[in-house]
C-alpha cells in the first residue's frame, strides 16, 4: 500500500482575499462543496492507499483534524512542524516517521491545495508511478501543460511521451520560464509542469537525503525523535527543528539526483495558484463567465464574479477580463490578466498594517469559530459558534466585561462558582475579572451573541487557568 503525505503548512496570498495566512486556501471550498484539504484526502484514499500522514502548522491542526472528520477519513499521524522550513524537511520527517513503522512503504507526497478532476486517471498514474518507485527510482509527476504558463516550473523530457501511462527518464528541472520560452516548450511537446507531486519508497528518499542532504538528517531526526505528543498530534521538537535548512525537496535531492523517473499525467490538474486559475476551473456560461454565491453579471465576458458573505449582493456590468471577489471586510477587483499580482496587494496592506492582509473575518478555532459584527471604541459585538462538544478555556480578562445571549442549541455557563445551562433567548453576565467558561454540551452547534465592554478589546486580554486543548 502507499502512504499518502499530506503537506498543508502553506499560506499561499495570491487568493486574497479569500485565502489568508490565519486560513489559507487549502481549506476553503473554492471549486465544488468541499475543501481543497477534504478533496485532496479523498483522493488519496481508497484500496491502494495506507491512513495519510499530515504535516501542519499548529496554528491548523485543528483545522485538519476537522475537515478530515467531516470525510470520514483517520491520519495515521499529524505532524506539527514547529516552524515554516519549507518541503524537504517536512517530507524527511514524514519520511522517517514511516520508516519506524513500515520501512519497506512507498509514500506519496502531495500538496493540499490542488485541484484533480478525474481521480480514476490519477490513480493510474500512481499505479504507473509506483512499479518505477519498487525499482529504487525518485518518482515525480509531470502535467501535460493546456497553455503557456510562467508561474509554474517544468520538466524536460527527451520525447513527447504525454499520451503515456508510464514512467520515463527526466531529463532536467527547468526553473519558471518568461512567456516567450514557455511558449516554445509547451509547443514542443517534450515539457511537463512540475506539479510537486512525489512518489519514493520511504528507503530510497532518506538514502537521497543522506548522499544529497546530508546536513538535514540529524536536526530533523533529533527533531523527530525529541517530539512531543498532544492531543493526538505530534510536535515535532522546535530547537533541533530551527536547525534545518530552509530547502524545498526540490532543490535539497530531485534536482541533484541521478534516478529520476517522471509519469506524465494529461487529465486535468490545477494548483489554483491565482484567480486566473480558479475562473478557468469554475463552471462558465457561453461568454466565459464565472459566478459564485450572490453574483450577477450583465454583459460580462471572461470574467469571474465571487461573493463569499450570503449578506453580500455583488453586480458586474459590461465587464471583461476582471476577476472581482468580495468578503464582508475586503473586496478584489482586477485585471485577470494581473492575478498574479494579487500578493502585492497583500503586501501593501501589510506596510499599512491592515488586518485584512492576513486575517480571515471568521476566526477558527479548535472548538468552533467566532466573527466580529461590530466594533467601536469600547463594546465589539461577536457571533460565536461553538462545536458539540466543544469547550473554550477557562479564564478571565483584565479589560472588558462580556454578555452572552444565546440564539441557537445549549450552552453550560460557569461564572466563578456558579455553573448554569442556558438555551435559546437567555443571557448571562460576565463581570470584568470573573473566571468564567463556555460549553456546548448538545449534539447541534451551539451559536451565541457577544457584547464585550471595557478600556481593551484585544484576543491577548486572556488569562488561561484550564484548557482541554493544551493552549497556554
Amino acid at each position: 500500500m502507499i502512504t499518502p503525505v499530506l503537506l498543508c503548512g502553506g499560506s499561499g496570498t495570491r487568493l486574497w482575499p479569500l485565502s489568508r495566512k490565519s486560513y489559507p486556501k487549502q481549506f476553503v471550498p473554492l471549486v465544488g462543496d468541499e475543501t481543497l484539504f477534504q478533496a485532496s484526502a479523498k483522493r488519496l484514499h481508497g484500496d491502494q492507499y495506507a491512513s495519510p500522514i499530515i504535516v501542519t502548522n499548529s496554528d491548523f491542526r485543528f483545522i485538519v483534524t476537522e475537515q478530515l472528520v467531516e470525510i470520514g477519513i483517520d491520519p495515521s499521524a499529524v505532524l506539527i512542524e514547529p516552524s515554516a522550513r519549507n518541503t524537504a524537511p517536512a517530507v524527511l520527517a514524514a519520511a522517517l516517521w514511516l520508516a519506524e513503522r513500515d520501512p519497506d512503504a512507498l509514500m506519496l507526497v502531495a500538496p493540499s491545495d490542488h485541484v484533480v478532476p478525474d481521480v480514476a486517471a490519477f490513480s493510474s498514474v500512481v499505479e504507473a508511478g509506483a512499479v518505477a518507485a519498487r525499482e529504487g527510482k525518485l518518482v515525480t509527476f509531470g502535467i501535460k501543460p493546456g497553455h503557456a504558463e510562467t508561474g509554474y516550473g517544468y520538466l524536460e523530457l527527451e520525447l513527447d511521451v504525454c499520451g503515456e501511462i508510464s514512467a520515463v527518464d527526466l531529463v532536467a528541472f527547468v526553473e519558471k520560464p518568461d512567456l516567450e520560452n514557455a511558449e516554445r516548450m509547451v509547443a514542443s511537446g517534450k515539457y511537463l509542469w512540475n506539479a510537486g507531486i512525489f512518489l519514493f519508497s520511504v528507503k530510497t528518499i532518506i538514502e537521497a537525503f543522506r548522499q544529497h542532504a546530508p546536513a538535514l538528517i540529524e536536526p530533523v531526526a533529533r527533531s523527530l525523535a525529541n517530539g512531543k505528543e498532544d492531543l493526538g498530534f505530534l510536535r515535532l521538537d522546535p530547537e533541533a527543528w530551527s536547525e534545518a535548512d530552509n530547502i524545498s525537496i526540490d532543490y535539497a535531492v530531485m534536482e541533484r539526483a541521478d534516478n529520476l523517473a517522471v509519469v506524465p499525467f494529461a487529465s486535468g490538474w490545477s494548483d489554483l495558484g491565482g484567480w486566473d486559475a480558479v475562473w478557468r476551473e469554475s463552471k462558465q456560461n457561453e461568454l466565459g463567465v464565472a459566478t459564485s454565491g450572490d453574483a450577477t453579471a450583465i454583459d460580462c465576458r471572461n470574467t469571474l464574479l465571487r461573493s463569499e458573505d450570503s449578506s453580500m449582493e455583488i453586480v458586474g456590468i459590461g465587464l471583461e477580463n476582471v476577476v472581482a471577489v468580495a468578503m464582508p471586510d475586503a473586496v478584489l477587483v482586477a485585471d485577470i490578466t494581473r492575478a498574479q499580482d494579487v500578493r502585492k496587494a497583500v503586501d501593501a496592506l501589510k506596510s499599512k498594517k491592515a488586518r485584512q492582509a492576513e486575517s480571515f473575518p471568521r476566526d477558527h478555532r479548535p472548538w468552533g469559530w467566532f466573527e466580529s459584527l461590530v466594533i467601536g471604541s469600547r463594546f465589539q459585538v461577536k457571533r460565536i459558534v461553538v462545536h458539540p462538544g466543544g469547550s473554550l478555556s477557562l479564564q478571565s480578562h483584565h479589560h472588558r466585561s462580556e454578555h452572552w445571549i444565546v440564539v441557537e442549541g445549549t450552552a453550560k455557563v460557569t461564572v466563578d462558582d456558579e455553573v448554569k445551562l442556558l438555551t435559546e433567548n437567555q443571557s448571562v453576565y460576565i463581570p470584568l475579572g470573573s473566571i468564567h467558561r463556555l460549553e456546548n454540551p448538545g449534539k447541534v452547534p451551539m451559536a451565541l451573541i457577544e457584547v464585550q465592554t471595557g478600556s481593551y478589546l484585544g484576543e491577548d486580554d486572556i488569562i488561561r487557568y484550564e484548557d482541554i486543548y493544551a493552549r497556554s
